[in-house]
């Protein structure tokens, strides 16, 4: 690569800012929520596409249920419906001799919710260093970079050695990675992968699994009925609640943390994210609650087998009734509403994970940690491929949250350094 590249490469990242905050703008402005078993994600990949066709790609739409041999992919979980819900792919073939490299995101995110909003969830707002939205840190801001490289590379009429991909996948939320799933069935396939997920510039080379149950309690509900009030539900969560220490430290003492896992306080975390027993107000009765739902999610650490660890769950789980029959006369519900999520992991010493950090420490001047994200995602699908895959992406905050916002000066320093990457990478043709 010509050694005034880097200088015209991080130059026209600059002087383009505007452009770049446009992107990620326009795509929270474009609705894509994931709502299982259905999604929004249509009028976003149209935006995408638009994108791609004006910077001279050819972008391919595809449903996933035009894809020959998904279905019938072990990694494939049906149950969800696809129509209206393309995935965007795009292919530049290179000038030859060069490593072939995926640029992925998925443009599918959470939800609005109920939460209050202070700021329009799809407005896209820009206050100081940061830009807000929906989506804007999960993870538009990523798929908007990977926009921003495929335009400065026909800007700047830089023609790669090796091949480029693009691509937007649908269904990552809520654990669904059919969408990930169907771009490496339908041919999809390169040297290494970065994903452009929300990192906090560092170089994530491993991602947790994860487990998400449902579980319902039921009793006698009411109030003043004959001999007093009933049962209901509220002392069995409590048992519950305080029983759950237990499956959480049996947790951290049987997983052994990854080595890059190794900075983490609490490298398998166990959580409760929602409890609901009866909406909230006056225009509901007073009244012992009859059920209660509980949504508990763990986490774990890549080589950790499912067999194993459910195990353990319902050996725990069934000591936890053991010890309170009495108020159990209703054995409480389990279900499993999402996927089982794998942990994964590269080498740190794979070529795509030394090559990001040298393009890193070229731009920002000092190297990324490289550690595993703090969450599951889709990476192990690549993995499981056999491409060695990365995320890399800027920083934000209240992801999944009210006032979802991403940092733009860290959207520029990820871009600068990725822009670089897919030079060095795929080769720069003389």
């Amino acid at each position: 690569m010509h050694p005034d590249l880097q200088q015209r490469l991080t130059d026209y990242v600059d002087s383009s800012r505007e452009r770049l905050v446009s992107l990620i703008a326009d795509l929270v402005r474009q609705r894509s929520e994931n709502t299982p078993p259905t999604g929004q994600e249509g009028a976003c990949q149209q935006y995408v596409a638009s994108v791609l066709s004006a910077a001279g790609w050819t972008p391919d739409s595809y449903e996933l249920g035009t894809v020959p041999g998904l279905h019938a992919h072990p990694v494939y979980v049906a149950g969800r419906n696809y129509a209206g819900r393309p995935n965007i792919g795009a292919r530049r073939v290179g000038a030859g001799k060069g490593r072939s490299l995926i640029l992925s995101g998925h443009i599918d995110t959470v939800p609005r919710g109920t939460q209050p909003w202070t700021r329009d969830a799809f407005g896209g707002a820009v206050e100081g260093n940061r830009l807000y939205g929906r989506g804007s840190n999960d993870m538009k801001a990523g798929v908007a970079m990977n926009l921003f490289v495929v335009e400065a590379l026909e800007k700047l009429k830089v023609r790669l050695a090796g091949d480029l991909i693009f691509e937007t996948v649908v269904d990552e939320e809520f654990g669904g990675v059919n969408g990930t799933l169907a771009g490496r069935v339908r041919g999809y396939i390169a040297d290494a992968a970065v994903i452009s997920e929300p990192s906090f510039l560092r170089i994530c080379a491993a991602q947790r699994g994860g487990r998400t149950a449902h579980i319902t309690f039921s009793a006698t509900g009411g109030i003043l009925n004959e001999g007093g009030y009933p049962a209901g539900v509220v002392d069995q969560l409590t048992h519950f609640l305080v029983e759950l220490r237990k499956f959480s430290d049996q947790r951290r003492r049987i997983a052994l943390p990854h080595p890059l896992y190794a900075h983490s306080a609490d490298p398998v975390p166990v959580a409760v994210t929602k409890i609901f027993t009866a909406p909230w107000g006056t225009r509901e009765p007073i009244t012992i609650p009859n059920e209660c739902k509980l949504e508990l999610f763990w986490e774990l650490m890549p080589g950790e087998s499912q067999q194993d660890i459910e195990r353990a769950f319902f050996e725990w789980f069934e000591a936890m009734l053991a010890s309170a029959p009495h108020l159990f006369a209703v054995r409480p519900a389990v279900e499993f509403p999402i996927r089982w999520l794998p942990g994964s992991a590269i080498d740190p010493s794979e070529p795509v994970v030394t090559g990001l950090s040298d393009c890193a420490a070229a731009v920002l001047n000092e190297r990324p940690e490289v550690v595993g994200i703090e969450g599951p995602c889709d990476m192990f699908v690549f993995h499981q491929f056999g491409i060695p895959a990365v995320l890399w992406g800027p920083r934000g905050g209240n992801t999944h949250a009210a006032d979802e916002y991403v940092e733009l000066d860290s959207v520029i320093a990820a871009t600068k350094v990725l822009l670089l990457f897919v030079c060095r990478w795929c080769g720069v043709e003389a």
